[in-house]
């Protein structure tokens, strides 16, 4: 089996490596030497980088011949390298950069790695930086004094090596998978969902909002919880430092005339009739922090205009004044409406829709979201528990007739979560003894379907004889529910699988070859775990 040949690549020590001519540097702990005397590991080349005035060169000789003296199986590759600045990170990334880039890796045949313990602090950042990134296809190795040692094995110390790959060390990763967890879990406190769309959204806004400082665009109904969310990310981007400043919010919609350009930019003292003192507007408040723009759909073509030149140079003109201020903030949007249609429209600016729409998010109502509706009942007592001192639950049977309604195509919930916690905050107060029992729960009912301009709510219908062969526990949408009803109906009056097959791809057959029908249907059916079998029989 063929054996790898280990490389280290590394800066000359300007001071750890610079212990004189004499004898006594032998005695002394050189990092660049002591890399090449480590009993366990042997350097078969070793690349060393220098600067390129004469005592840089000079030192660099001087290590290379003792490398050689004390381990003649080594071969040194001196490499002059210009740096007008070693503490200037760009220029040092740059110039390692250009190093590893054009260095000829052969990775079938050598091993790499790259000494840290020399060069300067920047040096040591961009090796792990570049290393991290595969540019180096390499591992860490730092070097260390031993005092503990003999005065004979002193001068080699020891060493250890790095790898980067997170995935190997368990611990390390385990650590950063419950971090990001926590993270979740941060964002979703106070949102109970089942919705694995919704999940996915929030996944994706935990890493958005931790790697990226772009605007973020929430779109959903009112009531659907963007102010609630986007408090929620500002909250988790403080908790890791990223935000020091408030968090700003404030309803487009509210905004009219002189009032909307001066809550949002400010204005000085006489600005405009009624303006008696001067005032710094919300842009400015969320210095430092984030600034959430409710409705921004709403906004007039002067706010657009204003608003853009403060997202993209981070400065603006209070109204009345000829001075820019300055204001970094973060910024999360939020709209009901499809900004892309008010676009078109000539209602909202492109370039400001572009510039807000690099994350966008939707965030469906609650009538998109049934199936979170149970959970966030449990949700709504425990915060009415919280706030009254009062617990409050449901009876058994009551609790069945709420969740029914609440989920059935019946319930429009036209204002979403905010209504839901309407309506569990009116039959908790009005529950004697701490019970939500089967009138208030009708009482409910009928003061919903009233709201919503709909007949009382009517009994489900009886379940058909076919939909008894379904799996236990498979539900199905309305739209597969009335499709599948009329194929049981074809398949109940024809003779065969074929005549049924015949009767329901009349038209597609024509376009087939080689038409199989019966096939065609069984495979149809088998979606529902139903067979042609069973609806004959």
């Amino acid at each position: 089996m063929h054996t790898k040949q280990t490389v280290a690549i590394g800066f000359v020590g300007a001071t750890l490596d610079r212990m004189g001519k004499g004898a006594n540097r032998w005695s002394q702990w050189r990092p660049s030497i002591g890399l090449c005397q480590q009993p366990d590991l042997l350097i078969r080349r070793l690349e060393l980088i220098h600067g390129i005035d004469a005592r840089d060169i000079s030192l660099a000789q001087r290590v290379a011949q003792d490398v050689r003296q004390i381990s003649p199986e080594t071969e040194v590759r001196l490499h002059p390298m210009a740096l007008n600045n070693p503490w200037d990170f760009q220029e040092v990334y740059a110039a390692l950069h250009d190093f590893a880039t054009a260095y000829p890796f052969d990775t079938e045949h050598e091993d790499y790695l790259v000494h840290i313990t020399t060069g300067t602090h920047v040096a040591q950042i961009c090796w792990f930086l570049l290393t991290e990134a595969r540019y180096l296809p390499a591992r860490l190795i730092q070097t260390s004094p031993a005092r503990r040692l003999s005065p004979e094995q002193r001068p080699m110390g020891t060493h250890s090596i790095i790898d980067l790959d997170l995935s190997r060390y368990d611990h390390i990763a385990s650590r950063f998978a419950g971090r990001r967890l926590e993270g979740l879990a941060f964002l979703k406190s106070g949102i109970a969902t089942r919705n694995s769309a919704f999940n996915r959204s929030i996944e994706q806004i935990d890493r958005v909002a931790l790697r990226s400082t772009a605007p973020m665009l929430l779109i959903g109904p009112t009531g659907a919880g963007k102010s609630f969310l986007a408090r929620r990310i500002y909250e988790l981007k403080r908790s890791r430092h990223q935000v020091q400043g408030r968090f700003v919010e404030v309803n487009c919609a509210t905004l009219r005339g002189d009032g909307a350009m001066s809550a949002l930019f400010g204005h000085i003292k006489g600005a405009f009739t009624g303006a008696q003192n001067a005032r710094d507007g919300l842009l400015r408040a969320a210095d430092g922090g984030m600034l959430f723009l409710d409705e921004i759909g709403e906004l007039g073509a002067d706010e657009q205009a204003m608003l853009l030149k403060a997202i993209e140079e981070k400065r603006f003109f209070p109204m009345g004044s000829d001075k820019e201020v300055a204001s970094d903030f973060l910024i999360i949007a939020g709209t009901h409406r499809d900004l892309r249609e008010r676009v078109a429209q000539g209602l909202f600016r492109e370039d400001l829709y572009a510039r807000i729409n690099l994350w966008t998010f939707n965030l469906p109502g609650l009538s998109g979201r049934r199936e979170d509706i149970e959970p966030n009942i449990d949700f709504e007592l425990e915060r009415h528990a919280r706030e009254q001192g009062r617990l409050v639950r449901f009876n058994l049977e009551a609790r069945r007739r709420y969740v029914t309604f609440a989920t059935s195509v019946h319930a429009a919930w036209l204002g979403n979560f905010r209504e839901l916690s309407a309506s569990i905050t009116r039959m908790a107060t009005l529950a004697d003894s701490g019970r939500i029992d089967e009138g208030l729960v009708e009482e409910e009912i009928q003061r919903l379907s009233y709201a919503w301009s709909l007949a009382p709510e009517q009994p489900a219908p009886e379940q058909e004889d076919w939909q008894a062969l379904l799996p236990v526990g498979q539900e199905l949408d309305l739209f597969d529910r009335m499709q599948l009803k009329g194929v049981v109906e074809v398949c109940r009056r024809a003779d065969s699988l074929s005549d049924a097959g015949r009767q329901l791809f009349g038209v597609s057959r024509r376009d087939k070859a080689n038409p199989n029908d019966a096939d065609r249907l069984r495979k149809y059916l088998a979606r529902f775990g139903l067979s042609w079998k069973q609806l004959r029989d």
